[in-house]
């Protein structure tokens, strides 16, 4: 890792280069190559799951569906629902799994060479669009596979609970607030998260420094959503109120109001009829 990247973090704040200087140099290696349908369909299989379970369902792929290696779209497709669900899939993972093959074959996902020429946020819309995959699960895949310098995983709980120790937050950092705060990390905020990730390690060890300084997270208000009622001529009184609409016909200022004449009752003699 360059000097001159941690440099820059740590001028940019002041938090940051505490726990840079308590971690140490930064050590995150991607991998040699990335295969697109290889990685999101072990992402599938590890989803809600831990990683010895996920792993035993996926050496059952390879075996049944597989021949012994990894299977090919083709091969996923040809496969029986009853096989995959064999091998340790649930409905919804054979599902998504099946939508992956589907996509890679349209190339919607894309192969290993025309995945490394797309920016980050080109993968992600392209990734997402196969069922059962998140933002999250690309960013990893931009993170650990691709190595891209540039990505905060916002809605990893890791990040945001390293935040939180780091920054001696009484609460967790919303998505939001966090990725406006991480803006001055730009160009590198990929190094940045993997800081935020050994912050957990040093808070378990006891041996994570104190906050520089104490900071305030912007606040980000919500977009309020503007809903519209069609209130009919006839509807109840209720209805008119929920709708921010007064039941009580409109009148000009100052006009007097028109009383209707009471009608008079009739006096009925007692135990006449009605």
């Amino acid at each position: 890792m360059s000097r001159q990247i941690l440099t820059h973090l740590s001028r940019a704040d002041a938090v940051l280069g505490g726990l840079i200087r308590a971690v140490g140099p930064y050590r995150l290696e991607p991998l040699a190559e990335c295969h697109p349908f290889q990685t999101l369909a072990r992402a599938i299989a590890h989803q809600q799951l831990n990683g010895t379970a996920a792993n035993t369902i996926l050496k059952r792929l390879v075996d049944s569906c597989g021949g012994g290696l990894f299977p090919t779209p083709e091969q996923v497709l040809a496969a029986s629902a009853e096989s995959l669900r064999a091998a340790g899939f649930s409905f919804a993972k054979v599902a998504a799994l099946r939508d992956l093959a589907e996509k890679t074959l349209a190339a919607v996902v894309p192969d290993a060479a025309t995945l490394v020429a797309l920016g980050d946020e080109e993968i992600i819309a392209r990734l997402t669009q196969v069922r059962g995959i998140g933002r999250w699960t690309v960013e990893m895949l931009l993170v650990f596979q691709l190595g891209r310098p540039d990505v905060l995983p916002v809605d990893d709980f890791g990040v945001r609970t390293g935040f939180q120790a780091a920054y001696g937050l009484s609460r967790l950092p919303r998505p939001r607030a966090l990725a406006a705060w991480g803006e001055r990390w730009i160009p590198y905020r990929t190094t940045a998260a993997w800081y935020l990730w050994r912050a957990n390690e040093l808070k378990r060890a006891g041996t994570l420094p104190a906050p520089a300084e104490r900071i305030r997270l912007p606040r980000i208000r919500r977009a309020r959503r503007r809903v519209s009622r069609k209130v009919s001529a006839k509807a109840p009184a209720r209805a008119l109120r929920s709708a921010g609409t007064s039941s009580a016909p409109l009148r000009r200022s100052g006009a007097r109001r028109r009383s209707r004449p009471r009608r008079a009752r009739r006096s009925r003699a007692p135990g006449s009829r009605k």
